[in-house]
């Protein structure tokens, strides 16, 4: 904290002045910024955060700012008389208050002549400069507040982040599905393959999983109650590494809808799609990690086999997995405890997939790879099953969902003794889904996409699209 800073607060608080008021005090309605700089001639009431301080003798001239806009005020000490001394107590960052008629300086800028003014926040640490402050990634993510404070660009992220989840709400509500919301702690982590962070419950004394999927077995159980079209947008965690691409804890939306199948899914997707970029950004054609996407295009569908056996040269339909091994070392592609055939399908997928810029459907998984989704009818060995591909990486995911109990019960079984074996993102035998399908599930296709997919059309890495990204505990002593 700057001494001169907390001087001035002491002399406030000497003078009788509350510099932490619960309000603002002056008369009139409060109006924003830019209602203000419309009202030329009028008395108005605003308030802000002091940018910039400058005074010449018996005038001094502040500029504010609120979340959008910046006014600058003028200040006459003919006019606030033994008052006007308080304002050698501001400093840049505090909030104030003023009122005064909107009119023009002899400069011609659009100003408040101040009749009054009120301190709201006393500030004790100054703002760092746009060009000089804070220049540090992860400094910049822990102290966001100044980062927000210093980069408009950045501010505008969140406020175009905010229109992508509430354009797909939309889509969706316009489409005649129901919002839901499913247990985000869990007995059996569920609907995905990911290690799940674990928590004690002291009131029922258990563990319980956070939700690694946005509820899928959960909405699942609603189609068997009844329910015909469901989605949910939600937190979800995932206690896996850090990335461009990857968080522990983001925002997803799932849905789920009953008496269709992934063809049907895949043109809904494609719709949304293109319906959420265009309400959020404006456009359909992006530039994401060098590779020029336009949306408005046909999607293209992909095999998942032949673009495998296109990028890495090998048919995993006839290859074992000690096969697939070779061709990973070859590739000096890792898969350290990686054992299963189906996790070393996937680590090939992944060392190609960065090639296709699309916007592209990946369709024909194999069922080692699907645990959920239904298998094809005249390729048992192979799910219906997509991935939404763009710019190099998955962004959504989809399927026709298995609703065959003997079928999922079986899966369910091959995953558990995956996980017993050690590989903790394998998935968990859920005997109360396994047992609700019993009683029924109608055809259902489902799809889930998370905020990954904003970040790469904002062409950003996916933490600087977070307000508050994870970090590290800072060392005690750092002020």
């Amino acid at each position: 904290m700057a001494k001169n800073r907390t001087d001035s607060l002491k002399k406030l608080r000497e003078l009788g002045i509350n510099p932490y008021p619960s309000k603002v005090e002056l008369k009139g309605d409060l109006v924003s910024l830019e209602t203000a700089l419309g009202m030329e001639g009028k008395e108005v009431l605003i308030a802000g955060r002091v940018w910039s301080v400058r005074t010449h003798g018996a005038i001094a001239f502040f500029d504010i700012k609120d979340e959008k806009n910046r006014l600058q005020l003028f200040f006459q000490k003919d006019k606030l008389k033994d008052k006007f001394d308080l304002l050698k107590l501001f400093d840049q960052g505090d909030f104030m208050a003023a009122v005064g008629k909107i009119g023009k300086t002899i400069a011609g800028e659009i100003s408040l002549f101040v009749d009054d003014f009120q301190i709201l926040s006393k500030s004790l640490r100054q703002i760092p400069g746009k060009w000089y402050g804070l220049k540090d990634i992860e400094e910049r993510y822990r102290r966001r507040y100044v980062d927000l404070l210093l980069n408009d660009e950045i501010k505008d992220i969140f406020r175009k982040k905010a229109v992508f989840w509430q354009s797909m709400r939309q889509f969706f509500l316009e489409k005649g599905f129901l919002e839901v919301e499913t247990p985000v702690l869990e007995t059996t982590a569920g609907g995905a393959d990911a290690n799940p962070f674990v928590t004690h419950h002291n009131a029922l004394d258990i563990d319980l999983f956070l939700r690694i999927s946005m509820g899928e077995l959960w909405q699942k159980r609603l189609m068997v109650g009844g329910f015909e079209k469901t989605f949910e947008i939600g937190r979800q965690f995932r206690n896996e590494g850090l990335s461009r691409e990857h968080l522990q804890d983001y925002t997803q939306m799932e849905f789920y809808w009953a008496y269709a199948n992934y063809e049907d899914s895949m043109k809904l997707v494609e719709e949304m799609y293109k319906f959420v970029a265009q309400k959020t950004f404006g456009k359909l054609q992006f530039e994401i990690n060098n590779h020029k996407i336009d949306l408005s295009k046909p999607w293209k569908k992909l095999d998942y086999t032949e673009s495998i056996k296109k990028g890495a040269d090998i048919d995993i339909s006839k290859v074992s997995p000690n096969q697939i091994k070779i061709k990973l070392k070859e590739l000096k592609i890792s898969f350290e405890n990686k054992d299963s055939k189906g996790r070393l399908i996937d680590l090939l997928w992944k060392s190609i997939r960065k090639s296709i810029a699309g916007p592209a459907f990946l369709v024909g998984h194999p069922v080692e790879v699907s645990p959920l989704a239904k298998r094809i009818k005249d390729r048992p060995d192979f799910v219906e099953r997509y991935q939404v591909i763009i710019a190099g990486s998955e962004l959504g995911n989809g399927y026709s969902e298995l609703n065959d109990p003997i079928d999922q019960g079986e899966r369910f079984s091959r995953q558990q003794k995956l996980r017993d074996a050690g590989d903790l993102e394998a998935q968990m035998y859920d005997t109360d889904f396994v047992r609700a399908l019993e009683y029924g599930m109608p055809p259902v296709t489902g799809f889930g996409v998370s905020e990954r997919l904003f970040s790469f059309l904002a062409d950003r890495p996916i933490r600087e699209t977070v307000l508050f990204p994870l970090l590290k505990p800072e060392n005690d002593n750092k002020k």
